[in-house]
């Protein structure tokens, strides 16, 4: 999953890349079990509530870090470039994720048909990407922005179409499933509860508290490099791991 940051790994806060690192992990745990179900090996339904819940505690881990990294990003950068550019920094790199999202909807339009993503996490973090630009400087106006747009989501969630066209705002189309979905209400408001825990944990850019460093210890360094690279892993974690068990015998299309 994208950070939001793109300091040098040496001036990056270990912790946050290692809470990154460990959503990897788990993304990948998940992902490897529902390919198991999809191929008949693990007969459990990835549907089921636990499973659900797991899957967007994930979901909800790596939107949250998204908007912390945001202002972490406009904290460091904001000092030497005006706010136009800055802006257009983030709009170039939310449109790059934004993108990649739209190649997941093709592939997996390819690959399953029925259940394709249409608005899945890639879209939802690159939008919120631009979107949250104005709320960088407003710890108490994301809080309550995001108190709010996840109310809001809460009942535009429960509206039913016959049109896909409002698939991204939240408003969820009969008869549709989808294998991964994220809209804008009520995630983007996540994203903005991200921008909060970041202006306050690290006003400036800078840790309010700062935990013992167990940047050198090996796990830490390990998960800590996989949340530096979370957007590639998110990338290239299903191939593999398809391309793995077909090699195996356990799966085949």
């Amino acid at each position: 999953m994208p950070s939001g940051e793109s300091r040098p790994a040496s001036r990056r806060f270990w912790e946050i890349d290692t809470v990154r690192g460990t959503a990897v992990v788990l993304m990948i745990f998940f992902h490897l079990m529902w390919d198991l179900s999809f191929f008949g090996t693990y007969s459990g339904s990835m549907l089921a509530p636990p499973w659900r819940i797991f899957a967007r505690s994930i979901g909800t881990s790596f939107i949250l870090l998204l908007g912390l990294s945001l202002t972490l990003t406009h904290s460091r950068l904001s000092p030497r470039m005006g706010g136009r550019q800055l802006f257009t920094k983030y709009l170039l790199r939310g449109a790059m994720i934004f993108g990649w999202g739209m190649v997941i909807t093709v592939v997996t339009y390819l690959v399953l048909g029925r259940g394709f993503v249409v608005f899945g996490i890639l879209h939802l973090l690159g939008l919120s990407t631009i979107l949250a630009f104005p709320f960088l400087r407003w710890r108490w106006a994301s809080l309550a922005a995001g108190m709010g747009i996840i109310a809001l989501g809460s009942r535009v969630n429960d509206v039913m179409s016959l049109s896909p066209w409002l698939l991204w705002l939240g408003v969820r189309q009969l008869g549709r499933y989808m294998v991964d979905y994220y809209p804008l209400l009520p995630w983007f408001g996540v994203a903005l509860l991200g921008v909060f825990c970041g202006l306050t944990l690290y006003p400036g850019g800078s840790p309010r508290f700062r935990p013992p460093d167990l940047s050198q210890k090996a796990p830490v360094r390990a998960l800590s490099f996989l949340g530096r690279h979370s957007l590639v892993i998110y990338l290239v974690h299903q191939p593999i791991i398809l391309g793995i068990l077909i090699l195996v015998g356990i799966g085949t299309f």
